[in-house]
């Protein structure tokens, strides 16, 4: 009777790992450019920290890209938008 435990064990250790990996795989790419083009499109030169704030909106931090995006000379709300898009799978 040990035997089915253990071998119950683990395939259930297995599954749990392979669905580990499945989860904590990325599920597309986030989208920079249109991050930068939202920007640009709101009058603001497509700099490094422009680029640098759109990578923060990449990794899911919004409030992050958008105050640096504001201090790229972004306004508040082309900002957020931009943010938006960043995290967005590209297109």
């Amino acid at each position: 009777m040990r035997r089915p435990i253990r071998t119950a064990g683990v395939l259930t250790g297995l599954i749990l790992t392979l669905g580990g990996i499945v989860a904590a795989a990325p599920t597309g790419t986030a989208d920079i450019p249109a991050c930068t083009q939202t920007a640009a499109q709101a009058g603001t030169d497509t700099t490094d920290a422009v680029t640098a704030a759109c990578r923060r909106g990449v990794v899911g931090d919004l409030q992050g890209c958008v105050d640096g995006l504001t201090e790229a000379g972004v306004p508040g709300g082309a900002a957020a938008g931009a943010c938006r898009q960043a995290a967005l799978e590209p297109r």
